[in-house]
């Protein structure tokens, strides 16, 4: 087949076929010169997806139309594409919040802007705020209706007016885009439940065989909850595809109806003000029978060609890849031509393992393997999330250090948990297995650091300790390449929540620990510059001016430093016109690093902006418990 040829041929039939007369002309003429410049790479993954089918053309031909018909809110007509891509400037610093816990609705989040202003924060993410059952909701990632808010938070012109205030203010607004799965309460899965045979190919309504076969390679996710990924529905009669919860459907995008479907609902989140959108579970989309079901080379031509769908629809709305999995497989979602952001759960996980063993052996060889990305792309670095701390690492690279993985995760566990000896946290475990001890880890940055307990035992030195840690954690995250995200209550210092354990909903799933509705109380308390929640507000305040005032915290050359001490970790990154040395101790001990730094750095003086009134010694460093350093130098 000639490619070139036959989208010519297409495309031609498409545009006398669809109208674009009502288009204003300014716009129909932006939107052409989009198609000519992307179409081509749409119909090649188009066919790659759905060639086989003998509607292929149809729904290409209703994708188009829908293309067409979307109007780029006003704000960004006429905005040529990032050349110096936004989130990759140290301007940058986001923030995950849930709209109920953070402000009790949507018209509340509004007038805590002012709170996001005096924090730098330049990039907010609403966790999931659609209509969802009011039981079976996986936090608002079951879906029950796109293109409705939840009534709790307030209504669809309430998100357009905070989208409005925070564009105001320089914030850009990120939505989730929860494509794998819908609820079984959601319209589609409805009409397939009334036997609807359109929407019945919506989603994986198998016999038992069938879902017996694909049982047989597929992992599951919470076996602790229910085995396998399948769930019976004795209204129809058959087995539904369920990966995460029996409540939650899996989409079935071997249909290309459901693709098409899914970007009006996707095009319909940008309406409402969306610049960046989360693409959730992306690694689970495409299914094919004897695979695991996960990260195959269809769930990346199906992001593809999303991503397409926004160049040509909206161009100024970026992806961000939620995939939790292999580290491997992580990096391969990420660039310009699928996810221009991407969670980082591997940094996440791999220094709070630092903290817990005071050696950054682990974390230094698996950033050397895995932290490179393309350079238009950016890492969404995090300390913590909404959800749960998971020991992602490659064994092949622990193995090399002599770390036994799954030892090691045990043991990681049980620190966290507050179950090892001398242990500083207060961490609760997650979908724990009672037979293996496996689990993963809750809490929050300042409880899982050490606060909690510090505080408990009314210990001023173990509170400094803890403090430190926080502080520690996050001059790590706001000086590695990336754009840094913090987690509500964080920036406060708040602590675990255990008000879920009386709630028969919540008790049952302990990332509600880290949950917790803030309240004046917690935003007034750390105002305060003696409280240990004011002295981690305080700390985290100054850093991140610090890094906005100085651009090699954007993009810059960066290099990881094999330092001779296990428990100290360093990297240098540069300008033409600034040097930047971080170093940081990971242990509780003063650490003799044997390095001038100016000398180190190949300058001729240098300052901690950490501490620019300090004096910086000559002669070999020496770094205090859990010190973490900027040094800086103008060339």
């Amino acid at each position: 087949m000639n490619m070139a040829y036959e989208s010519t041929r297409t495309l031609d039939l498409i545009l006398s076929e669809i109208d674009l007369s009502a288009i204003p002309d300014k716009r129909r003429k932006a939107f052409l010169k989009r198609v000519d410049e992307y179409f081509p790479a749409l119909f090649s993954h188009f066919l790659d997806l759905y060639g086989t089918r003998y509607d292929a053309y149809v729904h290409l031909r209703a994708l188009m139309d829908l293309l067409a018909g979307f109007q780029v809110p006003k704000r960004y007509e006429g905005m040529p594409a990032d050349t110096d891509p936004w989130y990759l400037s140290q301007n940058e610093v986001g923030m995950a919040v849930y709209v109920d816990l953070f402000s009790g609705n949507l018209a509340g989040l509004i007038e805590r802007i002012p709170h996001l202003e005096e924090l730098g924060i330049t990039y907010l993410h609403l966790m999931p705020l659609y209509l969802a059952p009011e039981e079976n909701n996986d936090g608002g990632y079951a879906v029950s209706d796109y293109r409705t808010v939840d009534p709790r938070l307030g209504t669809n012109k309430d998100l357009e007016a905070l989208a409005k205030a925070l564009h105001a203010r320089g914030i850009r607004l990120v939505l989730d885009f929860v494509f794998n799965h819908t609820s079984d309460e959601h319209r589609w899965a409805q009409a397939a439940i009334a036997g609807d045979p359109r929407y019945g190919g919506f989603y994986f309504l198998l016999d038992e065989w069938e879902a017996l076969d694909y049982n047989r390679t597929v992992r599951e996710i919470f076996p602790q909850v229910r085995r396998g990924s399948f769930t019976y529905n004795p209204t129809i009669g058959k087995w539904v595809w369920t990966t995460f919860n029996s409540f939650q459907w899996d989409l079935n995008y071997a249909n290309p109806d459901v693709f098409v479907s899914v970007v009006g609902e996707m095009l319909h989140l940008v309406s409402m003000g969306a610049d960046v959108l989360r693409l959730d579970a992306l690694a689970f989309v495409w299914k094919e029978k004897g695979t695991v079901c996960e990260s195959l080379p269809k769930a990346h031509t199906v992001i593809q060609t999303f991503n397409l769908c926004l160049r040509l629809a909206a161009p100024h709305v970026h992806f961000k890849s939620e995939a939790i999995v292999h580290p491997d497989e992580v990096n391969r979602y990420i660039g310009l031509n699928e996810c221009e952001l991407s969670y980082n759960p591997l940094l996440m996980a791999l220094m709070w393992e630092s903290l817990a063993t005071r050696k950054t052996e682990l974390l230094r060889a698996s950033m050397a393997r895995s932290f490179e990305i393309a350079p238009e792309a950016s890492w969404v670095n995090y300390i913590r999330c909404h959800d749960d701390i998971g020991w992602t690492w490659d064994d092949s690279i622990s193995e090399r250090l002599g770390i036994k993985g799954y030892d090691h995760r045990n043991f990681l566990n049980r620190f966290y948990t507050g179950r090892f000896p001398g242990s500083f946290a207060s961490g609760v475990p997650f979908q724990e297995n009672p037979s293996t001890g496996d689990c993963r880890v809750c809490g929050t940055l300042a409880s899982l650091a050490g606060v909690e307990r510090a505080i408990e035992d009314r210990d001023p030195g173990r509170l400094g300790d803890a403090i430190a840690r926080v502080k520690l954690l996050n001059a790590m995250l706001l000086s590695m390449p990336g754009l840094p995200l913090l987690y509500q209550g964080d920036d406060l210092g708040v602590l675990n929540d255990e008000s879920y354990l009386r709630d028969s909903g919540k008790r049952e799933d302990s990332r509600w620990v880290h949950r917790k509705a803030l309240t004046e109380t917690d935003f007034s308390r750390a105002q305060s510059p003696e409280s240990p929640q004011g002295r981690i507000a305080k700390n985290l305040r100054e850093m991140i001016a610090i890094r906005k005032a100085h651009a090699v915290f954007g993009v810059s050359d960066f290099r990881l430093l094999s330092l001779e001490n296990p428990h100290a970790f360093g990297f240098i990154r540069e300008t033409a016109d600034e040097k930047l040395l971080v170093v940081a101790n990971f242990s509780e001990h003063t650490l003799s690093m044997g390095f001038d730094v100016p000398a180190f750095m190949g300058v001729r003086d240098a300052t901690d902006l950490l501490d620019p009134i300090g004096r910086l010694n000559m002669g070999a460093l020496a770094l205090a418990p859990y010190a973490v350093h900027w040094f800086h130098a103008r060339k």
